[in-house]
């Protein structure tokens, strides 16, 4: 067969390329992806603090709130004048001595600033000392609320004191921070006519002991029963218990760190104060009742050496 003369084809296919997109698609979704992975953490913290943990952070990082008053002092007082309703009264003795007598012969009905030249609406040195004292119970507020979330930390870090904690109360108040162990139908802290405490009673006790150390006030142990309790020696009742008890607990606290000076008073409150006033008979009434005073110490914490 003869070869024949057709042409050759040859097909060259060019490739186009794909338009660049670009990358900032990848730093937006690294971007999303760490804020969720940031959220969800901060719902597992919060799923894992207790309230009153989370209210002493929120305290600690809450900034005191400071007003501009009339009298010229100013200070952290919580949006509220001195005077106001609800707001604690402090009587100073020497701002009392301090004051100028009014002359003999004045008129009853005329104004301090007649008669003394001092206008009390422009402040003076009782306002001055009063807004002190408010300044200063508002930083105790605070050093009890950062106590408060220690000694839960310390105590959720024991494995035999866990399971107790519901028995473990922790409250701020006016008197200062109440630390309560308390007793529970068949969940006893202390056994039945016993001084001695059981020992996750015990390691309850040695844990808050350097927390309470560290902190400038004083403390107050008292020990409670509940009524109702049968005792077999008629020489020993519910006042000897209560104050035998208070007293373990003082020399437990200070077999774990606490000064001997930093307690105040030691008492046995048998029955007198219960804790549910309605049913003195209940088992939570019997009790060991630790309250750090909110006294103002010799030295305000903020100017000690």
């Amino acid at each position: 067969m003869a070869p024949t003369n057709s042409p050759i084809i040859v097909k060259k296919v060019r490739k186009a390329a794909h338009a660049h997109h670009g990358g900032a698609w990848k730093i937006a979704y690294a971007d999303f992806v760490t804020a969720m992975m940031a959220f969800f953490l901060l719902l597992w913290l919060i799923s894992m603090t207790t309230p009153e943990q989370r209210e002493g952070l929120a305290d600690y990082f809450a900034p005191p709130r400071v007003e501009a008053t009339e009298s010229g002092a100013g200070g952290p007082m919580g949006g509220q004048a001195p005077d106001a309703p609800g707001t604690q009264e402090v009587r100073d003795a020497d701002a009392d001595r301090a004051a100028p007598l009014s002359p003999v012969g004045a008129d009853p009905g005329r104004s301090l600033a007649e008669t003394s030249g001092q206008d009390p609406d422009r402040g003076g040195l009782a306002d001055s000392r009063r807004d002190s004292q408010i300044e200063l119970s508002s930083e105790s507020q605070q050093i009890f609320q950062a106590a408060a979330v220690s000694i839960r930390q310390a105590w959720n870090a024991l494995p035999d004191v866990a399971p107790y904690s519901d028995q473990l109360l922790l409250e701020v108040t006016e008197d200062g921070l109440n630390i309560e162990i308390v007793n529970q139908e068949g969940r006893p802290m202390f056994s039945e006519g016993s001084r001695y405490p059981l020992e996750p009673t015990r390691q309850a006790i040695a844990a808050i002991a350097p927390i309470l150390q560290r902190l400038p006030n004083q403390v107050r142990i008292s020990g409670h029963t509940a009524a109702g309790i049968a005792y077999s020696d008629p020489n020993y009742g519910q006042w000897e218990l209560s104050a035998d008890r208070a007293n373990v607990v003082r020399g437990l606290l200070g077999e774990f760190g606490l000064a001997d000076n930093k307690v105040h008073s030691v008492v046995g409150r048998a029955t007198s104060e219960p804790y549910f006033l309605d049913d003195p008979y209940l088992a939570a009434n019997e009790r060991i009742k630790i309250t750090v005073m909110n006294a103002a110490p010799p030295v305000p914490p903020t100017m000690a050496p």
